[in-house]
């Protein structure tokens, strides 16, 4: 069974890692599964070679195996590709990894995944899954196999367009005073809220009222998120500009920015 655990912030996946197997005292030996992310925090580091390598070094020769959540790989705005860890040595064997037509080929409502692994231990997975779920709808595995076939082409478009999207609404939030970094992948930003002195939760309600802008509060993803707040830019860019007006006008209203 999982048990959650709040963590402060590390300076990276492979701190977290060590983290982990101090403060709970575990023998590496004996961790069951690791879980990571293809954009650790999404909004913040996208995972390079370099993480994934260190990693991949405490990891092997250990019967730890690896779930490799890489549903945002093709959306990263980095100098490098994408890398999924299973593809350094010794890792194929001991890592799982999961990922999905949602986000790739805006298949959101599909809802059609994969996970590609080990033949044994997929082999159990599959006799799990197939007491639960018959199988995925047709139609949307029809509509998986034209993406796949088609729609390559349409990944680029779109990744071009949210990097347009992604540099104004970091531009227009720094330059407003709610800071934050650049994300590298995925189609999110996490801004410091701080200046208000509100809560995250505080500040997204009173926004949602006043201004009708929805955002989520950083503490919907952990204690360390508070004092931020996370905004999707798979919007349009009018909307994007209407959000940011608007929170611009909150901001000012309140007295925590100057006009």
């Amino acid at each position: 069974m999982a048990i959650p655990v709040k963590l402060p912030v590390f300076e990276g996946p492979l701190d977290l890692l060590l983290h982990l197997i101090d403060k709970n005292k575990i023998d590496i030996y004996d961790i069951p599964i690791v879980e990571i992310t293809d954009q650790y925090l999404e909004y913040i580091h996208q995972m390079e070679r370099e993480d994934l390598e260190a990693i991949a070094e405490v990891l092997r020769g250990t019967n730890i195996m690896v779930l490799s959540d890489e549903i945002y790989a093709e959306l990263n705005y980095g100098l490098q590709n994408h890398v999924s860890i299973a593809t350094l040595p010794g890792m194929a064997e001991r890592t799982v990894v999961v990922n999905g037509f949602s986000k790739s080929y805006a298949m959101t409502g599909w809802r059609l995944g994969y996970a590609a692994g080990p033949a044994p231990l997929v082999k159990v997975m599959t006799k799990i899954h197939q007491s639960c779920i018959m199988s995925a709808p047709t139609t949307s595995q029809y509509a998986a196999i034209t993406a796949l076939r088609q729609c390559d082409d349409q990944i680029e478009m779109m990744r071009d367009e949210y990097n347009r999207r992604r540099r104004y609404v970091v531009k227009a939030l720094n330059e407003m005073g709610l800071t934050c970094f650049e994300p590298r992948g995925a189609f999110y930003v996490f801004p410091s809220i701080q200046i208000s002195g509100l809560t995250s939760s505080e500040f997204c309600e009173q926004l949602l009222r006043e201004k009708e802008v929805a955002i989520i509060p950083g503490s919907a993803f952990g204690a360390s998120g508070e004092g931020y707040a996370r905004i999707s830019y798979a919007y349009s860019v009018d909307h994007l500009q209407t959000a940011m007006k608007r929170i611009r006008e909150f901001l000012t209203e309140h007295g925590w920015i100057k006009k």
